[in-house]
């Protein structure tokens, strides 16, 4: 596989938007009222669009007929004979036919003229006809119903954006939960820059399609039935009911580009989210192996690396834009050809102006709708792109299981004992541990010894329950570590690793870690203890001192004292110890060495020991070959034995 191509994770799979939309309305129902409220706002912005439509009407009636006795008064016979007669009758027949959109203006207007009146305005003579209410309409109705408009967008936008974001929030906190929560089978298997971008970008995308698509859900489908329904109404009042014929032909080919063009866009909108998680991992894992890349200076391969990842990214990206941008243009093509259509009937029809106009208006208005809508549904196939990913890490489920009825555990009283345990990691073919049996009495040091790969670390893993033997059983006082409570086992249990990792925070916290409630005086008694007082003092900034990501601003003795301390003021009765000090100086490796011994003292010990030269006064030493026990006993009893213990001993003698 090269190493800029997307490795699909165990446990990726696919979703149905249905699957997709339900689950991400599981996280944000508990904002429904701020979002009812929002989608509410947005069905008020789209029924403002009525007063525009209203007066488009009476106003061009008004103008027309008011140009066209402009007309006649200038073509008038001067001995008003037969013409003017029939002229007049023709006036007379207009006046009759006055729509009911002049009516209805006309008795608003006469509700707001009394209550003018009563203020002392005058808004109407004898010679203005409709032309005051008109202009009231114009300067009064419009402007407010433009402000209240202004208002809903904004109470819409705002509410759902509040909404998106606590939802996203939401999200990101579940998934690192859930990622907490999994076994160390799941953390071994997994990419952690790819996870970091599911976990961290993958949610924003997810917080931006929520704002929009809430948004246009709210606006545009209302705006399109408010417009679809006054083109309806307007229709019926002027006996154009054909029309409505063109519009039940003609607005389903709106979509036809959407649904033609959705799967492609929802392919590759997940190719390209599926790189973008590659460039992640690929920059987290040359700058958590800096050192190495430093070392064998290979910062120019690694930058071409990386470039690869990003030209991978950059062409996926591109196919699901071009993809997505084709949407747009192909609904506009649609649309004027639409509009083409309803003009060039209208023109056959010989209709006229004045009522093709409050229809052309909604016609006009509802292309915007509309067209968010095609963008909305290239929003939601990126958007369920991004949810698949998230949900495919939301239903892993490698957790150790803890029992609701756990046994509460919080004293070490005896022994712990491994019981014929058999462990297998998922994407091995052999036992890391096979049929191990021995016990690990209280206040003693048990120690294992072994090659690489022998299963010395996975035995202390199951020790501190990171995993759980597929047969056999680890007890605790004659308790199954499977019956009692984590939080119980973590707490008896404290572990030194042989890699130290420290948080980029300061000494003190570091040492407080796992131990928030300690005071400075126990941190600082701790640090004595590990021998890491002196080299913590010796700078100005002390116990604050910042360490730097993972402790490189420390030197590796000064990182292994520092976690010792914090195991000692956690104060553990039991205490797994992967020893390394192997990789130090002299005198560094006897501070540490004598750290370790007071972490040691008054605590059941289990140690890995690497120096076999460290653990000659263990109480008992089990020799691990492939998974298995093959010698056990104290240093003497081993080395007298002529066994594989005593090879290991002379290799390091020799070495």
């Amino acid at each position: 596989m090269k190493t800029h191509e997307y490795k699909q994770e165990f446990f990726d799979r696919e979703y149905s938007a249905k699957e997709a939309y339900g689950r991400l309305w599981e996280f944000a129902r508990k904002y429904r009222a701020r979002i009812f409220f929002g989608l509410v706002c947005g069905i008020l912005t789209a029924s403002t669009l009525l007063p525009f439509f209203n007066v488009i009407q009476p106003a061009l009636d008004k103008v027309g007929g008011t140009a066209q006795q402009v007309e006649r008064a200038e073509k008038k016979p001067a001995d008003g004979g037969a013409d003017a007669a029939a002229e007049k009758a023709r006036d007379e027949g207009r006046a009759d036919a006055v729509s009911k959109s002049e009516r209805k203006i006309k008795k608003e207007f006469g509700k707001i003229r009394k209550y003018a009146e009563k203020l002392g305005f005058k808004l109407q003579d004898e010679d203005e006809a409709l032309g005051a209410p008109l202009l009231v309409a114009i300067l009064v109705i419009v402007p407010l119903a433009a402000i209240a408009r202004c208002l809903f967008l904004f109470l819409n936008k705002y509410c759902l954006s509040w909404a998106a974001l606590h939802t996203v929030q939401d999200i990101r906190c579940a998934i690192l939960r859930h990622i907490q929560e999994q076994s160390m089978q799941f953390h071994g298997r997994i990419d952690v820059g790819q996870l970091m971008s599911r976990a961290t970008s993958d949610p924003r995308l997810v917080q931006h399609i929520i704002q929009q698509v809430l948004q246009e859900v709210a606006e545009a489908p209302f705006e399109i039935v408010v417009s679809v329904g006054f083109i309806i109404w307007s229709a019926v009042q002027n006996d154009m009911l054909p029309t409505l014929v063109l519009l039940v032909v003609g607005f389903p080919l709106f979509m036809c580009p959407v649904v033609l063009l959705s799967r492609r866009i929802r392919k590759w909108a997940k190719k390209a989210l599926e790189r973008f998680s590659v460039v992640g991992s690929r920059i987290h894992e040359i700058l958590t192996c800096i050192r190495v890349v430093k070392a064998y200076n290979t910062e120019e391969f690694e930058n071409r690396k990386y470039e690869q990842a990003n030209k991978s990214m950059l062409k996926a990206s591109l196919r699901a834009v071009r993809w997505s941008l084709f949407v747009t243009p192909a609904v506009e093509t649609v649309g004027i050809l639409l509009l083409c259509a309803f003009v060039t009937w209208c023109f056959f029809a010989k209709i006229k102006l004045s009522v093709i106009a409050p229809m052309l208006a909604p016609l006009l208005l509802i292309y915007r709708p509309i067209k968010q809508l095609s963008k909305l549904q290239v929003q939601l196939e990126q958007c369920r792109a991004a949810l698949a990913r998230l949900f495919s890490i939301l239903d892993v489920r490698m957790e150790l299981p803890e029992k609701a009825d756990a046994a509460p555990k919080t004293t070490f009283d005896d022994r712990i004992r491994f019981e014929d345990v058999s462990f297998r990691y998922d994407t091995a073919d052999r036992d890391a541990v096979s049929h191990a049996t021995f016990d690990i009495p209280r206040g003693k040091v048990v120690a294992v010894v072994g090659g690489t790969g022998s299963g010395k670390s996975t035995t202390s893993g199951l020790l501190a329950r990171f995993y759980d033997p597929y047969s056999g059983r680890i007890t605790m006082d004659g308790v199954d570590l499977r019956d009692m409570r984590v939080a119980d086992l973590r707490s008896l249990v404290g572990s030194v690793m042989q890699e130290t990792l420290l948080f980029n925070d300061t000494i003190e916290e570091n040492i407080k870690y796992g131990t928030p409630s300690a005071t400075h005086e126990q941190v600082v008694a701790a640090a004595k203890m590990a021998n890491a007082h002196e080299f913590i003092m010796s700078q100005p900034e002390g116990y604050s001192r910042n360490v730097g990501e993972k402790g490189f601003a420390l030197s590796g003795g000064e990182r292994q004292r520092i976690a010792i301390a914090r195991a000692i003021l956690r104060n553990p009765p039991i205490l797994i110890l992967d020893e390394a000090t192997s990789a130090l100086d002299t005198v560094t490796e006897r501070l540490v060495q004598n750290a370790i011994e007071n972490l040691m003292k008054d605590r059941t010990t289990f140690a890995i020991a690497h120096r076999l030269s460290t653990i000659r006064n263990a109480d008992l030493i089990l020799v691990m070959d492939e998974g298995r026990i093959v010698e056990r006993g104290t240093h003497d009893e081993l080395y007298a034995a002529n066994g594989p213990y005593r090879r290991l001993c002379d290799m390091q003698k020799t070495d």
